[in-house]
């Protein structure tokens, strides 16, 4: 075989400051072995952040799914500690198989199918819970920007197949230009599986907890997105790697931003159901509310969902409040914004961390706080955070317009302070939960009883 004089062909991956060639030498006019190089010609589309993405993407995929099977035993662990317990200790080491072997019992339970329900809609409602909360990662940036040529096995690629990697990638699934809005919509997306797995079951029980999840959801989303437009204006995009880039420069926005860190956090409990928001599965009220007619697999989905989210929801806030991988909240020494093979990894399990002691926290409200009823769930939503979230607002547009964004934390406590002020000389309704008196008992005593007693 002979080698072909003619300029080699495209370099893999060749997009701005990345690159990564076939070396020329080894160009020949029919396939070269495997032994000595690649057997086919790379497409010009699949480029090293292609790759990257796609990798990310299975990894973190991956890691939902198992932590989510051990969030569930960390809850119980958590549950058992705050209340005096020993909690699951049997199955395995320190009751560490516990949740292999709630999977393999959950695989083999009886999937039970009502008479009467809608079948199509009643299947399809895990499944419309579960895929928005997993597709929701691929816009969150877990590490920064990584050197290609800092990779263990770069050699190896370039020794066997003569591909030479450089330059740069991004560690996340996508680095789209509207990431916020779009894990915004993806979120959003999560009530059509609970209003059908209500409606589905033909159960009224169900159709409650449905109605109640949707209207909770739908209440709750709009102060987050208003708690989100806080964070928008005052970095200037909507892309998460900016955003953590610009707080890696300087300061955490919880620091600037704590009110809207706190309205954020609050929505997103709501948004996953979990307690003191969790009215739509109250077993006092509903039996399990709209997961009641479920079983088997069907049922570990909505659970599945639920802990998911929770976990990217977490990852968010980390994004959006916590810095991402910085480890500085008040600006000055900090990790860089990428760097070599390792450091990507140790930005990764600093932003992992950081989710991981959220979730805990969210664990810890559910054994601390009582569940709120309904009408007080949705008074805190349209008579406290969706006003407060308006005030913050314009607060953060006041500031940004002159100029002010380094002292958004004078602002922040100022717009607390008005707010605390203002609030007891709002109107407000009258009680609707006032005793109602019982005439003729010891509370309520008839008016000859209260002559007779006088």
């Amino acid at each position: 075989a002979c080698y072909d004089p003619d300029p080699p062909r495209a370099p893999f991956g060749a997009v701005p400051g990345v690159i990564a060639s076939l070396d020329p030498n080894l160009r020949r006019t029919e396939p070269m072995p495997t032994s000595t190089g690649l057997p086919f010609e790379i497409p010009g589309w699949i480029t090293p952040q292609l790759v990257t993405s796609a990798l990310v993407i299975f990894g973190i995929l991956h890691l939902c799914l198992g932590a989510s099977a051990y969030f569930i035993l960390l809850e119980r662990k958590v549950a058992a500690w705050v209340q005096d317990r020993i909690g699951p200790n049997r199955t395995g080491p320190a009751g560490l198989l516990q949740p292999i072997a709630d999977g393999i019992k959950l695989f083999f339970k009886e999937d039970f199918t009502p008479r009467g329900v809608d079948r199509w809609l009643f299947i399809l409602a895990p499944g419309l819970s579960v895929i928005p909360a997993m597709i929701g990662f691929a816009v969150i940036p877990w590490a920064g920007t990584l050197d290609l040529s800092t990779v263990p096995f770069a050699g190896v690629l370039r020794d066997t197949f003569g591909i030479t990697l450089a330059g740069q990638v991004k560690v996340m699934g996508a680095d789209v230009n509207i990431g916020i809005v779009y894990l915004v919509a993806t979120a959003s997306l999560g009530v059509y599986g609970v209003a059908l797995g209500g409606w589905a079951s033909n159960n009224k029980y169900s159709f409650l907890g449905g109605l109640r999840a949707s209207a909770q959801m739908i209440s709750y989303e709009i102060p987050m997105g208003l708690a989100l437009l806080c964070v928008i204006l005052a970095m200037g995009t909507v892309r998460p790697m900016e955003i953590v880039t610009q707080q890696l420069g300087g300061q955490w926005n919880i620091i600037h931003l704590p009110a809207v860190a706190l309205l954020f956090y609050i929505c997103m409990l709501a948004e996953a159901n979990r307690a003191p928001f969790d009215l739509s599965e109250a077993e006092q009220e509903l039996v399990g509310g709209w997961h009641t007619e479920y079983s088997s697999m069907k049922w570990a989905l909505f659970f599945l969902a639920e802990y998911v989210h929770v976990f990217v929801g977490s990852a968010f806030f980390v994004v959006l409040f916590l810095g991402g991988w910085s480890l500085n909240p008040f600006g000055g020494p900090d990790l860089p914004a990428g760097g070599g093979f390792w450091l990507i990894h140790l930005q990764a399990g600093v932003v992992i961390g950081k989710a991981a002691l959220l979730v805990l926290l969210t664990m810890l409200i559910r054994w601390t706080l009582p569940r709120f009823r309904f009408d007080q769930l949705m008074r805190l939503a349209w008579e406290g955070m969706i006003p407060v979230a308006l005030v913050m607002l314009l607060m953060v547009s006041f500031f940004v317009y002159l100029g002010w964004q380094p002292w958004l934390w004078a602002g922040s406590i100022a717009a607390m302070a008005v707010i605390v002020l203002v609030h007891p000389m709002m109107p407000r309704q009258p009680n609707p939960n006032h005793k109602v008196p019982l005439i003729g008992s010891r509370f309520s005593p008839l008016p000859e009883e209260q002559a007779a007693g006088a």
